[in-house]
């Protein structure tokens, strides 16, 4: 017999993910597209309120914004459900210990980024990190993303960040370079940098080059169209459904070797 259809729940459903998202539900068959909303006060005629929306959902799908996520998982996990696809960004330590307090009861993917492409090259720069000596090879991370995005570095880029400070084996705070203005000296061993551009329509680029004396090594991926994040999305909604509670990540989803 065949297995019924993953009930999906949209929220920030007239966000430009959320809309997105709506449209990748309805193609495809292995899911129903159950219920949208939107904050508080947003007027549509196919919008229910999230108490309703989380009623008929097995997992609610969430492109918003890192404060509506936190409550949002706070919320499901007081009523022990739905589970939850997080791809919002740009969290503070509270909302991610809101987030970590609430996958003790429910089941949560939340990630940086769900694009299969982006999740490799996480991978290929774990594996730089690890052979590259942070004594003579600096680590820079540049990301491009449209006008609209509101939080900087991306989500995305503080993965990458992450994945190298991870094999150095350092927090990435300490040793992370955000803004460099002025007279800065000169760059520490060890140092991760970062440089942001917000512009136009641009989806999302991101590179992480490693630099010594003589050689560059750069690895990249440009996001064309945000359908790839939405792919992404469904599949961590599909492997997500039934699972125990914790929070995972898209290389839990996708399988990958840690």
């Amino acid at each position: 017999m065949a297995q019924p259809p993953i009930r999906i729940a949209i929220a920030g459903a007239l966000g430009r993910m959320g809309r997105q998202m709506a449209e990748a539900v309805q193609a495809d068959p292995r899911l129903a597209l159950a219920a949208r909303f939107h904050r508080p006060g947003s007027v549509c005629d196919w919008l229910v309120s999230r108490d309703e929306a989380l009623a008929m959902a097995d997992v609610v799908i969430d492109f918003t914004t890192p404060a509506a996520s936190a409550d949002l998982a706070n919320f499901c996990a007081k009523r022990g459900g739905p589970a939850l696809v997080i791809g919002s960004t740009g969290f503070d330590a509270a909302e991610l210990a809101a987030i970590a307090g609430a996958a003790k009861t429910i089941p949560i993917v939340r990630s940086g980024s769900y694009s299969l492409g982006l999740n490799m090259l996480v991978g290929l720069v774990e594996q730089a990190a690890r052979a590259f000596d942070p004594q003579d090879w600096d680590a820079e991370i540049f990301e491009a993303h449209h006008r609209h995005k509101i939080d900087a570095p991306s989500g995305t880029a503080l993965m990458l960040g992450q994945a190298v400070a991870g094999e150095r084996g350092v927090a990435l705070e300490p040793v992370a370079r955000r803004v460099r203005d002025g007279v800065t000296g000169a760059r520490p061993a060890g140092e991760i940098g970062f440089a942001v551009v917000r512009g136009g329509s641009i989806v999302g680029e991101h590179s992480v080059s490693f630099c010594a004396e003589g050689e560059l090594v750069t690895l990249s991926h440009t996001a064309g169209d945000r359908i790839m994040f939405a792919r992404g999305a469904i599949a961590a909604a599909l492997w997500v459904s039934g699972r125990p509670p914790g929070e995972y990540d898209m290389r839990d989803v996708l399988g990958f070797d840690r």
